[in-house]
């Protein structure tokens, strides 16, 4: 691989649909069994199937994961999904099992092997011995610096590639070992069916006061062990690529496909730069604010993160209220809407060629042609003028009145503001 990847989530088709419209190289996807996100939709055989041949058409690659810890009656199963990924023409598989990355080398030989962040790779010597194994990527452990970064880059064959998560929510365990979604609810986060416990809100309450409950908070000791915040490293585009990264991850297979589109046009547009030189432009940095999201980090990669004690709730700058289908005969796009809005609303168009363009509401039309005041149906179809050309999948979006923050991304910092 020359130019750096852009590693999109794909949790069904719509999201697939969004993160190739909007620029990723490649993306990452599951069938019914082995993949982490079970609470995604996912892709039934003949999906993987029509999801590859849809991301090749558009010169995009297809990364299945099998990256659960499977049990032997699961491990039986695993040689037919395999040779399905093999005649399907999937151009990766993601595995975090020994055994399961052995069984891949044997079932699925035309496919390369990606191991997981699952795996905890976190210094050169298990890199290398993975590659030794066949692998011709791995997952980096999401708790290394960019420093340790480099030097597992500068120690280990440069045909072996190296990826790493740069947007998204983290979970609480060591590179995605998750045990408080077993302990707590029975559901294995191992075998894909997290139920995200480290984001829950959380209350302490003391024996010998039944029904009182009591806000965690911290003082300057620390106490906090759940994670607070997403990862967002859109301002260090750079510094990841001089430390030898060579695919640039983004986490979100079961977030919407409003995120998906959004943060993929973002992170596009961010590391077009970046490759050639340019300065970040700050509307991408603003971008990421409009989907929703807790406070953003920068994780591990400038150091220890420490403790963040403030609101960890998710906001968004803005939600997608109608996305565009076509263009009709007399040139007005036609669209289908996600959200009510109504005649006279501010709005946003996003493309994928351009920064957002402000435009107001007007001239809406159902589908026989007659006037609306407003589209406030589920998937209504509709008809607008738009303020320029915009392709199929375009989004249109309404800012929300709430706070918003103000991206710091200098070693973790976050300032907040209003706006």
């Amino acid at each position: 691989m020359n130019k750096p990847e852009l590693l999109c989530p794909a949790g069904d088709l719509e999201r697939l649909q969004m993160a190739l419209h909007f620029g990723a190289d490649a993306v990452y996807l599951a069938g019914a069994q082995f993949g982490m996100r079970a609470g995604a939709e996912n892709f039934t055989p003949d999906g993987i199937r029509a999801a590859v041949q849809l991301a090749h058409a558009q010169g995009s690659a297809v990364h299945v994961t099998c990256n659960t810890l499977p049990r032997d009656d699961e491990m039986a199963q695993l040689p037919a999904y395999l040779e399905l990924l093999d005649d399907a023409g999937v151009d990766a598989i993601i595995a975090a099992d020994l055994g399961v990355i052995t069984l891949a080398k044997r079932y699925a030989p035309h496919v390369a092997l990606h191991v997981s962040t699952q795996f905890g790779v976190v210094n050169s010597a298990a890199a290398a011995a993975l590659h030794d194994l066949g692998a011709q990527r791995v997952v980096l452990a999401r708790e290394l610096s960019l420093a340790e970064i480099a030097a597992i880059r500068a120690h280990t064959p440069p045909e072996l590639e190296l990826e790493a998560f740069v947007h998204g929510a983290m979970c609480v365990s060591f590179s995605g070992r998750c045990l408080l979604s077993n302990y707590l609810t029975g559901r294995d986060a191992n075998r894909g069916r997290c139920a995200q416990p480290c984001r829950w809100k959380y209350g302490l309450t003391e024996s010998k006061r039944p029904g009182q409950v009591f806000d965690i908070t911290e003082d300057e000791r620390g106490t906090y062990i759940f994670n607070s915040r997403d990862m967002c490293m859109i301002d260090h585009l750079p510094e990841l690529l001089a430390a030898g990264i060579t695919s640039l991850k983004i986490e979100g297979r079961t977030k919407s496909a409003y995120y998906v589109g959004a943060v993929t046009n973002a992170y596009r547009h961010a590391l077009d730069d970046a490759i050639a030189g340019r300065p970040l432009d700050p509307v991408w940095q603003r971008e990421v604010l409009q989907i929703s999201h807790r406070p953003y980090s920068t994780g591990f990669y400038f150091g220890q993160p420490g403790q963040y004690t403030a609101n960890s709730a998710y906001f968004a700058g803005a939600e997608v209220c109608a996305v565009v289908e076509g263009t009709a005969a007399d040139g007005r796009a036609v669209l289908t809407q996600r959200n009510k809005f109504a005649v006279g609303d501010t709005l946003e168009l996003v493309t994928n060629s351009a920064p957002p363009v402000t435009f107001t509401a007007q001239d809406l039309r159902d589908a026989d042609g007659l006037p609306l005041e407003s589209v406030p149906h589920p998937m209504q179809r509709f008809t607008m003028p738009l303020p320029c050309e915009a392709a199929p999948l375009s989004l249109v979006r309404r800012k929300l009145p709430a706070e918003t923050v103000d991206i710091r991304l200098e070693c973790g910092k976050i300032e907040k503001s209003r706006t």
